[in-house]
C-alpha cells in the first residue's frame, strides 16, 4: 500500500527541513502500524529562495522523496494539481509545508478510508486563532456567500489538507481546467468524504503568502468558477433599472404637461446618471470577469511547466 505525499512549496526554505522531519517520523511509524510505505513529492513553484536545494538535499538523503520544480511560479492551484498527476499511490495526500497542517492526523485519516467506507478524509480548522481579525471575519463572510451562490457546497474553514482513494484522484484530474479552485473541485466530484476538526496551527517557520488581496482573487476565482449567480444578478440589476428609467421618463413628461418647465432639479438628474452608469460598469465588471476565464480556457495553455525533477539530478 502507497501513499503519495503531495506537498505544494513557495519559498518554504525554513519551513522545509521541520515539515520533513515531521512527514518522515509519521511515515515511519505507519509502515510498522498500518503497512503503509510513503512517497514524498514536494511541488517547488518557482521559489525564489533556497526551498529547490533543500528539496534536492532531501531527496540525496532519501529516495522516497521526488520533487517537480516549475519553470517559474504557476500558483498553488497549478501546483496541487501537478503533485496530484505526478502520484503512484493506492492512496494520495495533499498538505502543506509549513505544518499547519498537522501530519499526525494522516493514521486517522487513513484508517477512515481505507477502513471506514470513505473515499476521502478532509480537514478543516474549528478556530482561527493566530490570524488578523480582517482577514478571519472576510474568511467567514466568503464562504457564507459561497454557499448561497453556489450549488457546490464549500465547508467552512476547510483546508487543502486530504487524503484520497485513487478512484477521487482521477476524477479530479479528469478536471483539467485552467481557472482551479480546488476546495470547489474537490467537493464538485462528490465522493463519500469524513471530516476532520482541529484548531488552527501557527506556521512552523516563514511567512505566509497569502496577502489580504491575493485571498481576494482567490475567493473571485471560486465565486466565478462554481457559481453564475453573479450574471443572473446583474440581469436583474439591469432589468430593474430599466425600469426606474422608463418610470422616470413617465414622471419627466407629466411633470411638463403639468407644471411646465422640467430642467429644475439638474442636479439630481446629474446623480441619477451617475448611479445608472455606475451599475452599468459594475455588471459589465461581472460579465468581464466570466469573459476573461473563458478566453483564458480556451486558449488552452498548460497549467504549469516543469524545469527540473528527481530524474534529472
Amino acid at each position: 500500500m502507497l501513499i503519495s505525499l503531495v506537498v505544494p512549496c513557495y519559498n518554504e526554505e525554513e519551513a522545509l527541513p521541520l515539515f520533513y522531519a515531521e512527514a518522515a517520523r509519521v511515515a515511519d511509524g505507519m509502515r510498522t502500524s498500518h503497512g503503509a510505505a510513503f512517497e514524498f513529492i514536494f511541488v517547488d513553484d518557482g521559489s525564489a529562495d533556497g526551498t529547490l536545494p533543500a528539496i534536492r538535499a532531501l531527496r540525496a538523503r532519501d529516495k522516497r522523496v521526488r520533487y517537480l520544480s516549475f519553470s517559474r511560479n504557476f500558483g498553488k492551484e497549478a501546483a496541487i494539481y501537478a503533485g496530484l498527476q505526478a502520484a503512484r499511490g493506492d492512496f494520495v495526500a495533499t498538505m502543506d509545508a509549513d505544518l499547519q497542517d498537522p501530519p499526525a492526523l494522516l493514521p486517522q485519516m487513513l484508517d477512515a478510508v481505507r477502513d471506514g467506507g470513505y473515499d476521502c478524509a478532509a480537514t478543516r480548522r474549528t478556530t482561527r486563532e493566530g490570524e488578523p481579525p480582517l482577514r478571519s471575519w472576510f474568511a467567514k463572510r466568503f464562504y457564507r456567500l459561497i454557499n448561497r451562490l453556489s450549488d457546490t457546497e464549500i465547508v467552512d474553514g476547510a483546508r487543502d489538507f486530504r487524503l484520497m482513494r485513487r478512484r477521487m484522484v482521477d476524477a479530479v484530474l479528469s478536471l483539467a481546467e485552467y481557472n482551479r479552485f480546488s476546495k470547489g473541485i474537490f467537493s464538485w466530484v462528490g465522493f463519500r468524504t469524513k471530516w476532520f476538526s482541529y484548531e488552527n496551527v501557527g506556521r512552523a517557520a516563514g511567512k505566509t503568502k497569502w496577502s489580504l488581496l491575493r485571498l481576494f482573487r482567490y475567493s473571485i476565482e471560486g465565486i466565478v468558477g462554481f457559481s453564475t449567480a453573479p450574471l443572473i444578478i446583474a440581469a436583474w440589476v439591469g432589468v430593474l433599472f430599466c425600469a426606474l428609467a422608463f418610470a422616470g421618463i413617465v414622471f419627466v413628461i407629466v411633470r411638463k404637461l403639468l407644471f411646465g418647465d422640467p430642467t429644475a432639479g439638474w442636479p439630481s438628474m446629474v446623480c441619477i446618471i451617475l448611479l445608472c452608469s455606475g451599475v452599468q460598469l459594475f455588471c459589465t465588471g461581472i460579465v468581464g470577469q466570466y469573459l476573461a476565464r473563458t478566453y483564458l480556457e480556451v486558449k488552452h495553455r498548460p497549467l504549469y511547466i516543469t524545469r527540473e525533477t528527481e530524474q534529472d539530478l
